[in-house]
């Protein structure tokens, strides 16, 4: 579980990053938290896009993706979700 001020560290590391993954009207599949994972792991911080014609609710989405990768929600603004992960093996951020 993070703590407010890692939440807000991770928030403004985050914020110059593009989306790399997109959720679409297929919703999220276990490829994609596959994918999700895996990305995690290289960068321990990644952001999500909700494209407009993804029929599921964004807090569902986020939860979904969170829970199959074992990540925490940073952020949930707009259409987008920042997720983190601490990785493993490449090791990038250090929390407050």
């Amino acid at each position: 579980m993070l703590t407010g001020k890692q939440k807000r560290y991770l928030r403004a590391e985050a914020h110059h990053l593009s989306p790399i993954f997109q959720v679409g009207k297929t919703g999220v599949n276990e490829n994609m938290i596959k994918q999700v994972g895996e990305a995690l792991e290289k960068r321990e911080l990644i952001k999500v896009s909700i494209l407009q014609n993804c029929m599921e609710d964004k807090g569902d989405v986020a939860e979904d993706l969170a829970n199959g990768a074992k990540a925490e929600i940073v952020q949930i603004i707009g259409n987008i979700i920042v997720l983190y992960k601490e990785s493993e093996e490449n090791k990038q951020l250090i929390l407050p």
